[in-house]
């Protein structure tokens, strides 16, 4: 396994209050705005670390949160 390989999780896998608070506080950059909402949401492990990555409700734009220690 190289550092850079990703490794697919199971956003499903997740209750269903963590799995809702991960897809409604969203930052989108595109929108410069808070809270849109993700859509699509795949998570997987990368260099050690966990994201969420989703497109944003309103522009489609993709969203990336990267999960703290304490957040997984």
């Amino acid at each position: 396994m190289t550092d850079s390989e990703r490794i697919e999780r199971d956003f499903n896998a997740r209750d269903e209050e963590e799995k809702k608070a991960f897809l409604e506080q969203t930052w989108c950059n595109q929108c410069q705005e808070v809270n849109l909402g993700m859509v699509a949401p795949v998570e997987y492990e990368q260099n050690d670390t966990v994201f969420i990555e989703g497109k944003c409700a309103k522009c489609g734009g993709i969203i990336l949160t990267e999960l703290t220690d304490d957040e997984f």
